[in-house]
């Protein structure tokens, strides 16, 4: 069999496994805008998928898994985002396929939210005349002067305001050291961020006002996660924990991303139902871990003797 007809295949079988997962999730209440047309959408995915490589220049089609392919595929469509126009973007993680939003992406899924009416950043360069106060315990811009020779000048910050349909303009400011601390610890070849770093810049404070609009607002959980997701993606793991219950359940949750959907032929997709819920498991696993700590405690007070 060629590469081509081989393609076509795990093409179909991608397609038809997410397009059959999405359906399931807008019977749960998930809503795809309007305009979005979500096979055009997994049409260009995969073009773009074809032209993504790993680092050793290996075809991501041919080294990622079909799971990661079609959950990131997944993702992309449940957000309403488009690679043509340049909303969002594949990484290959070893053998896992990543989606990955641009600003414009972030943008349009913020755009997507019941109570948003427009979101933009800007950078604040050397030069500028820059204000803003805490107003009822909330970021509020006063003031952002510049002038067009500071463009070329250091970047000190960037902000972001996400304006409601109350027209309340909710700010997200950002230094050039916080800005910089996120590029480390992003995924992200560092090259991109020399390179482009006023988008880039744009880019991070977007990402940071989405994440705390995005989690305090009343739109769909579906999305919400999706969205959660896609800005996860791009970044390492921020918090070291070294509490074993919380990073027992971090795995468990990270397993169950990785079985959104299970790609094989002629086999359903899970139901809903059929997820395996392991809240039950993690209370067992808690009271074994207490018990034995209680164990060890009786042990340790015999061999130290009473304790007045």
């Amino acid at each position: 069999m060629s590469n081509q007809n081989q393609l076509a295949i795990i093409q179909k079988d991608i397609t038809d496994s997410v397009n059959h997962k999405l359906n399931d999730l807008q019977k749960e209440g998930l809503v795809i805008p309007p305009k979005y047309n979500a096979s055009n959408a997994l049409k260009s995915a995969f073009f773009k998928l074809q032209e993504t490589k790993d680092k050793s220049g290996r075809p991501a089609l041919e080294v990622c898994t079909k799971e990661s392919i079609a959950n990131s595929l997944l993702d992309m469509v449940v957000q309403g985002l488009s690679p043509a126009k340049t909303q969002c973007y594949f990484v290959v993680y070893g053998t896992q396929l990543k989606m990955e939003r641009s600003y414009f992406g972030t943008q349009a899924v913020l755009k997507r939210l019941t109570n948003v009416k427009d979101i933009w950043a800007n950078v604040i360069f050397e030069g500028d005349v820059f204000d803003y106060e805490i107003d009822g315990g909330r970021e509020k811009l006063l003031k952002h002067e510049t002038n067009f020779l500071n463009r070329d000048k250091d970047i000190l910050g960037a902000y972001a305001v996400v304006k409601t349909n109350d027209d309340e303009e909710i700010l997200t400011v950002m230094t050039r050291k916080e800005i910089d601390i996120a590029w480390g610890q992003s995924k992200t070849s560092q090259g991109v961020h020399k390179k482009f770093p006023q988008e880039m810049a744009k880019r991070t404070v977007i990402n940071r006002a989405a994440k705390a609009y995005i989690n305090t607002s009343d739109d769909s959980d579906l999305l919400v996660d999706a969205i959660n997701r896609s800005t996860e993606n791009e970044y390492e793991n921020e918090r070291k924990e070294v509490n074993p219950e919380y990073e027992a359940q971090k795995e468990i949750e990270q397993k169950a991303n990785q079985e959104v959907i299970d790609i094989k032929r002629n086999e359903p997709l899970r139901k809903q139902s059929e997820i395996i819920d392991v809240t039950e498991g993690n209370q067992a696993s808690t009271q074994q871990r207490n018990k034995e700590t209680q164990q060890e405690d009786l042990v340790n007070s015999k061999a130290n003797g009473p304790n007045w």
